[in-house]
């Protein structure tokens, strides 16, 4: 194939196009000014323009998670590469690949404190699956390609890939016909689960009597066909199935089989499953801390299997009994195979005592609330969006705090990719440049943005971006005036003093998004609602619904921090029966 000259901005713009790459987020300066006047001349990719690079990582996160492919960022050095230090450490977080190019100064100035320079690849390390520093323009375009595979391969992650100026006017020969170099040299995930271990496991969860699915994001992150699989398995087995924050959607909200979410702010019966069970398959999901509770007492007589393609998130909290090391879907497949070709059945006695628990569980309706004719219960707005937007092609994304556990339990997901949340680093101001991002991946679609008032400030910046590109977003604001978890805590925790959580100055949002040209909207009381929602759902333009809501309703149900799963708070009357104990008032 013919080699022609290409300057390094050139060649990572083709680099990008070979990885199937149509979507760039960014925001020019002076370091990669040559990487602009690049895209300038073509049209095979399109840059989207943020209003602050925060939110670019946060349109490509959305980007992702909700097409599976990767998404790209661009930023410059200095301030444009540290403002996106927190989207990157979401990323890794909760396990998305991002592809981060950053500006640079020249190499001749690295080290001098440079005007914008910053020292990217050391204030990154920590926040990134891997990061690169270019030196040579002959090794952009391996560089390109093996950043692209680290960020995809394995459990995903983030990649930052810092640029200096040099690099990308600097010339070298580029093959327009080679082939894509997917691989690294040392970085092969294992995908393939020891077949040992999978039968162990298989004959385990055989001879289970009152057994229990426990699955994250991780079956999300290996694609379609690993929920597929997993909700082919549960209907097999017949097992009850929890998911966590980052795994709705992996199994259908609609089976009768799934329990809800479990965790901190999870479901009665979901939690007290956990507690209970006697064997737990853990597919993709990390014994976060949000989920385990007090470690010592969690799900004490229990035997786990973990399935995980990340070595090191096995025996990292919790010790089990049968690790699994690879793909989701590859080791379910495995165990569908197995459990079929050994034609196990399970202990239909031991399984109908199982289900006859949790049937007396789910009667508690942990998820009920007290109705109002006069306020509006956040609950209950969240119930009719569901209600009102379940035959569409819906796409949900969240802030962070009680608004965002309030979706969680009350929004259905049958689908995966379908849901969006920042749920490792619990980040404020994810949601709506996250919503920005789904909506550019799937333009004909409705996207929601379940936000908090507090939470929606953060970002509002990019208000413009969503007007500028006639994107229809549709930003849902429960507001209560209050950082609403904040507040939660301080009422439960410290007395009921409110230091700093309320919010004395918030905008008119309905003038506010008009002022942008925008649609706003406002409910102020229950019979609004409806309204309310029919026309923003079928409104065409970016749309902000401010629902007025309880400013004092709390979420519930709760495990408290430093409590196990079975010691549950239902309701405020539980808050005065069951103190937090000091141990829990640090793990908030």
């Amino acid at each position: 194939m013919a080699k022609r000259k290409l300057s390094g901005s050139e060649i990572i713009i083709q680099c990008l196009l070979d990885n199937g790459v149509d979507t760039v987020f960014g925001y020019p300066g002076g370091a990669v000014l040559p990487i602009y006047d690049a895209l300038f001349l073509q049209n095979a990719l399109r840059h989207v323009l943020v209003r602050q690079e925060g939110g670019a990582v946060h349109m490509a996160e959305g980007f992702a998670r909700s097409t599976g492919k990767i998404g790209v960022v661009l930023v410059t050095s200095g301030p444009g590469a540290t403002n996106a230090v927190t989207g990157l450490t979401d990323a890794l977080m909760d396990s998305i690949p991002v592809l981060c190019l950053t500006g640079q100064v020249p190499t001749h100035l690295i080290g001098n404190d440079a005007f914008q320079e910053a020292d990217t690849t050391g204030i990154t390390r920590p926040c990134t699956k891997h990061n690169y520093l270019v030196k040579d323009v002959n090794d952009l375009a391996r560089i390109m390609h093996e950043s692209i595979y680290v960020a995809k391969a394995g459990r995903p992650g983030p990649v930052v890939v810092d640029l200096p100026k040099d690099i990308l006017i600097a010339e070298t020969f580029f093959d327009l016909g080679q082939k894509t170099q997917k691989k690294h040299k040392t970085y092969r995930p294992k995908i393939k689960g020891d077949n040992a271990k999978i039968c162990e496991a298989v004959e385990l969860i055989a001879k289970a009597k009152r057994p229990l699915f426990y699955c994250g994001g991780g079956v999300i992150n290996s694609g379609p066909k690993a929920s597929k699989l997993l909700t082919e398995f549960v209907q097999i087995t017949n097992y009850p199935i929890t998911l966590t924050l980052m795994g709705l959607g992996a199994f259908p909200a609609s089976d009768k089989r799934f329990l809800g979410m479990v965790g901190m702010h999870g479901t009665f019966e979901s939690n007290h499953a956990m507690h209970d069970c006697d064997v737990m398959i853990n597919i993709g999901a990390r014994f976060d801390d949000r989920v385990t509770g007090l470690l010592s007492e969690f799900s004490p007589g229990s035997k786990k299997i973990h399935v995980d393609i990340d070595p090191s998130s096995i025996n990292k909290n919790v010790q089990v009994e049968i690790p699994i090391i690879g793909d989701c879907a590859s080791v379910l497949a495995d165990m569908i195979k197995v459990w079929k070709s050994m034609k196990l059945r399970p202990n239909a006695r031991a399984q109908k005592a199982w289900w006859r628990q949790i049937e007396v569980w789910r009667k508690r309706d942990c998820l009920r609330y007290r109705k109002s004719k006069e306020t509006i219960k956040p609950q209950y707005a969240l119930e009719r969006l569901q209600k009102l937007s379940k035959d569409r092609d819906t796409f949900i994304t969240t802030e962070v705090g009680q608004h965002q556990m309030w979706a969680a339990q009350f929004m259905k997901f049958n689908k995966p990719n379908r849901w969006m949340t920042s749920g490792g680093l619990g980040t404020m101001g994810y949601g709506f440049p996250a919503a920005i991002g789904v909506q550019i991946a799937h333009p004909k679609a409705t996207v929601i943005d379940v936000a908090g008032e507090a939470s929606f400030l953060m970002n509002i910046q990019e208000m413009s971006t969503a007007v500028q590109y006639r994107l229809p977003v549709k930003v849902f604001i429960l507001n209560n005036e209050y950082m609403g978890m904040v507040r939660q805590w301080q009422e439960l925790l410290y007395g009921g003093r409110y230091s700093e959580s309320y919010t004395a100055s918030l905008p008119d949002f309905v003038k506010l998004a008009e002022s942008y040209g925008a649609a706003g909207l406002r409910a102020q009381k229950p019979e609004e609602v409806d309204d309310v929602i029919i026309e923003m759902l079928n409104n065409e333009r970016f749309t902000i619904a401010d629902i007025v809501i309880d400013k004092t309703e709390n979420c519930f149900p709760m495990i408290p921090s430093g409590a196990p799963h079975n010691e549950m708070l239902l309701g405020s009357e539980d808050e005065a029966e069951k103190p937090v104990s000091e141990d829990g008032m640090v793990l908030v």
